[in-house]
């Protein structure tokens, strides 16, 4: 232990020290330690620098079931870190004259509609890019996730117009899956092919990236491809993969280090591949140019001054260096993809578990070597960070079971009346049913959401769903008018639950016997 740390001082105390590049042996270190200290059965790390592939390595376990190994070649979802692919395939509908980011969304989807006809016709490609809608963090995710649900990007389109906004139009960043869904759209629109279609034909062909994916579906191999994990108890779990083509635009894509270090490559080299420019100089700035202006925090060691979206990226300023950067989350994996186009560098962390500190401690330590920064200890601080933080959720969780422990044989005046159909205008229909002395919660378009419902107090209950590994259970309130129940709102019970578990965006009506709200 004291050898690596010693072996680590070197190589961060002065660039003058070392080699030009980070030596194989530190990045080892780093991984294995990340391994067994966050839980994740596998990761695999690609660096290039200077437009040269470096490093590219896999670590760990691919599939706990199978017992296979990662490899460079290793295949992960990547989730959210292909909306910069989407935004890539629309600048080169831009380059080619065929759309403009300014142009309104109705020009193309004439069905678009938000929550209000101002906002409606003033939405345009760019607003669908950059997570200024008005909307609140992760709105409607619930059609799109958990998986096994049977919503469709038309839906998507349709309902969307039922979301309430939180903020005003364009004034504030919340992150939004859905308007990427709908960007996709646009694109097979405008280009007359699937958006699987052109993200294969004129993004990955080109690049030569053979062994990517724009969904699970269409892998080729799936021997060499990880599995997800979700840790329950400390013991991780295989979860189901998530693979409904609903979310392809805004998270669907597979992909591996090999092909992704090539990926970041084009874009640190101005957009150029093998002497052609498959997006122009100027659309590649308009990517990583400023449009949504987000939190920042000052601090050592990166000491940021700003922190922005652009299109399809995340921009901020890293000790005086430009940071281009996006992360990416599914259910049991977690990527995140760094570039420095001032250092010509470029980091690629792929994990199979979803505990994001894992990428951040590997990628920031590389990251750190390169801007000449001391060691940060960023294992130390996660760990830190993330057992303070569960330790505050656990607490909340575990007062909200006690209540319901201490309450479950108070006589609830409404259980009686209670069961029967609920209605939402984006999420649709959910059932309550009385069995066997229980009462069960089962929405009719999203199964994953079903589970059993605990009297809490007043007129709230928790649902607790079956599928333990969602790690997403809920406050039912059910609002009462007239002396009966009218319906019912959500939140989540663990400030830890994942913000695509958007419970507070429903607001359900109970139908009557004659199938009217109330």
């Amino acid at each position: 232990m004291k050898k690596i740390a010693c072996i680590a001082l070197l190589f961060f105390s002065s660039t003058s020290l070392f080699a030009q590049h980070i030596q194989e042996s530190v990045v080892d270190s780093i991984v294995q330690k990340t391994l067994s200290t966050f839980n994740v059965p596998g990761i695999a790390v690609g660096i290039v620098k200077d437009n040269q592939v470096i490093f590219a390595k896999g670590y760990g376990i691919a599939d706990l079931n199978r017992m296979n190994k990662v490899h460079a070649s290793t295949n992960f979802g990547i989730a959210s870190n292909s909306k910069a692919f989407t935004t890539t395939a629309l600048a080169i509908l831009v380059d080619e004259g065929k759309l403009n980011w300014d142009d309104q969304v109705q020009k193309y989807l004439p069905e678009f509609k938000m929550y209000n006809d101002y906002v409606t016709k003033n939405f345009t490609i760019r607003d669908l890019l950059t997570h200024r809608s008005g909307l609140g963090l992760g709105a409607g995710d619930l059609m799109i996730w958990p998986d096994g649900h049977d919503f469709t990007p038309d839906d998507i389109i349709h309902n969307i117009q039922y979301l309430k906004p939180t903020s005003d139009f364009r004034t504030k960043y919340d992150y939004d899956n859905l308007l990427y869904i709908i960007a996709g759209k646009v694109l097979e629109k405008v280009s007359g092919q699937s958006w699987q279609t052109f993200i294969q034909e004129r993004i990955f062909k080109p690049l030569a990236m053979n062994h990517s994916a724009p969904n699970w579906n269409m892998l080729q191999d799936r021997q060499d491809v990880i599995a997800p994990h979700v840790p329950l108890d400390g013991i991780n779990h295989v979860s189901t993969r998530y693979t409904n083509t609903i979310l392809d635009a805004a998270g669907g894509i597979y992909s591996n280090v090999d092909d992704l270090n090539k990926w970041m490559i084009f874009h640190l080299n101005n957009a150029e591949n093998n002497g052609h420019q498959l997006i122009s100089k100027k659309q590649l700035k308009e990517l990583i140019t400023p449009q949504t202006i987000m939190p920042v925090s000052t601090v050592p060691p990166y000491n940021s001054l700003f922190r922005a979206y652009g299109l399809g990226f995340r921009l901020t300023d890293m000790a005086g260096k430009l940071e281009v950067s996006h992360t990416g989350g599914l259910e049991g994996i977690v990527t995140q993809i760094v570039m420095l186009p001032q250092l010509k560098l470029g980091i690629v962390v792929l994990t199979n578990q979803q505990e994001g500190a894992a990428f951040s401690a590997i990628s920031n330590t590389i990251k750190d070597f390169y801007l000449g920064i001391n060691d940060q200890h960023w294992i130390t601080t996660y760990q830190t960070s993330i057992a303070k933080n569960n330790a505050e959720a656990d607490l909340i969780t575990k007062k909200t079971w006690q209540i319901v422990e201490e309450n479950k044989n108070i006589q609830d005046k409404y259980r009686q009346t209670i069961p029967g159909k609920y209605l939402d205008n984006w999420l649709g229909e959910v059932s309550i049913k009385a069995e066997n002395g229980r009462l069960t919660f089962a929405s009719k378009r999203s199964p994953q959401l079903t589970g059993e419902l605990y009297y809490y107090q007043d007129s709230t209950y928790v649902v607790k769903w079956y599928n333990r590994l969602m790690y997403a259970d809920a406050f039912v309130h059910f609002t009462i008018q007239d002396k009966e129940i009218a319906g019912f709102t959500m939140n989540p019970v663990s400030p830890q639950t994942d913000f695509s578990f958007d419970f507070q965006d429903l607001n359900f009506k109970k139908h009557t016997n004659n199938g009217t709200k109330k």
